[in-house]
C-alpha cells in the first residue's frame, strides 16, 4: 500500500485522537487505500479477532475506521466472516455510525449491473452465522450477557439512509430508494430456482454480507446503513448461464471509483455523533444487557 501507516496495538476503548473514530465503514481496502496519514490498529475483542486490522484516517473532518470485510487480500469467505468480533472492534475505537457498502445480485430486470440501490429493508437466508451477542452464553472474559430481544422491523438506520441517498445523487447517480436486500449464505451463487423464488416474494437484490452485520450494529447501539451495488443478474432474472465470479469482480472494478465517491460523501452527510435521535441510537435504551459495550 502506498500510504504511510503506523502500526499500534488497541484493546481498549479507543478515546484518543489518534486511535479513535466516530464513523466505521466496512468494506475493501479499496475504500481507504489512496488516504494520507493511515494508522493501522489491531483491535482484540471478546469475540476473538476482527478480519483485519482497523484502519484509521480522516475525511472531510470527521475520523473514520475503515474495516476490511473480508480481510486485505480478501481470504475470507462471507460465512467465516467474524461478523461479532467486527462490530465490537469499530464500537471499541469510538465508532456509533456505520456505513457497510456490498455488492449484489439484482433480482428484477431493470436493477441491471451498475444499479446503486439503498435498502430499507432486509432477509435472512443465512444458516450458521452467529448473530447475537445477548445468547446468555460465558463469554472468554467470564462476563455472561443476558438473554435481550430487540425490535428490529426497520433494520437500517434512517438518518444513514438519507445521507446515502443525497450523496449518490450529488454524484449525479440517481440511486433506487428503498428495497429488500435478501442475504443468503454463499459462498455458492443461487440455483435459477431459488434466484426466480426471490424476485417471486418480491425482494429486490441478493447478497451474501449484510446479515449479521445490520443486526449487530443494532444490538450494540450504532447506526448501520448499507449500500448496494449490483454487479449482476441474479440466476434467475437472466436467461443466460448464471452468474460468474468474473463478472462480479469486472462490474464492481468498473465502479468501485464511483462507489468509494459516493460514500465518502455519505460520510460527511452523517450527522454528528452526539446529535444522534433515531431508532438505533435508543435500540438499548432501559436493557440491562448484563456486559459492559466498549
Amino acid at each position: 500500500m502506498a500510504n504511510a501507516h503506523t502500526e499500534t496495538s488497541e484493546t481498549g476503548s479507543g478515546t484518543g485522537t489518534e486511535g479513535s473514530a466516530e464513523i466505521g465503514v466496512i468494506g475493501g481496502s479499496g475504500f481507504y487505500s489512496f488516504l494520507e496519514d493511515v494508522t493501522e490498529v489491531s483491535v482484540d475483542t471478546p469475540y476473538g479477532k476482527p478480519s483485519d486490522s482497523v484502519f484509521l484516517g480522516e475525511i472531510g473532518g470527521r475520523r473514520v475506521a475503515f474495516l476490511p470485510r473480508h480481510g486485505r487480500g480478501h481470504h475470507l469467505p462471507p460465512h467465516r466472516i467474524n461478523y461479532r468480533a467486527n462490530l465490537w472492534a469499530l464500537r471499541s475505537v469510538g465508532v456509533r455510525q456505520v456505513l457497510g457498502p456490498c455488492a449484489v445480485g439484482g433480482l428484477r430486470p431493470e436493477y441491471g449491473p451498475g444499479t446503486l440501490l439503498v435498502p430499507d429493508q432486509l432477509v435472512d437466508r443465512t444458516k450458521n452465522r452467529v448473530q447475537t451477542y445477548y445468547d446468555g452464553e460465558t463469554r472468554a472474559d467470564g462476563t455472561v450477557p443476558h438473554v435481550v430481544h430487540l425490535g428490529f422491523a426497520d433494520p437500517y438506520c434512517p438518518e444513514g439512509r438519507k445521507a446515502a441517498l443525497a450523496a449518490a445523487r450529488g454524484q449525479d447517480w440517481e440511486p433506487v430508494d428503498g428495497g429488500t436486500l435478501v442475504v443468503v449464505e454463499g459462498p455458492r451463487f443461487s440455483t435459477r430456482a431459488e434466484s426466480r423464488w426471490h424476485a417471486a416474494m418480491g425482494w429486490s437484490v441478493v447478497g451474501m454480507t449484510g446479515h449479521p452485520e445490520a443486526v449487530l450494529a443494532r444490538e450494540l447501539g450504532l447506526c448501520y446503513t448499507t449500500m448496494t451495488l449490483v454487479t449482476d443478474l441474479d440466476a434467475g432474472a437472466e436467461a443466460g448461464e448464471g452468474v460468474s465470479h468474473e463478472e462480479v469482480l469486472r462490474v464492481f472494478a468498473a465502479n468501485v471509483d464511483r462507489l468509494r465517491s459516493v460514500l465518502f460523501d455519505a460520510v460527511g452527510g452523517l450527522p454528528a455523533t452526539d446529535s444522534r435521535d433515531c431508532v438505533c441510537s435508543h435500540a438499548l435504551d432501559g436493557i440491562d444487557t448484563g456486559i459492559t459495550l466498549p
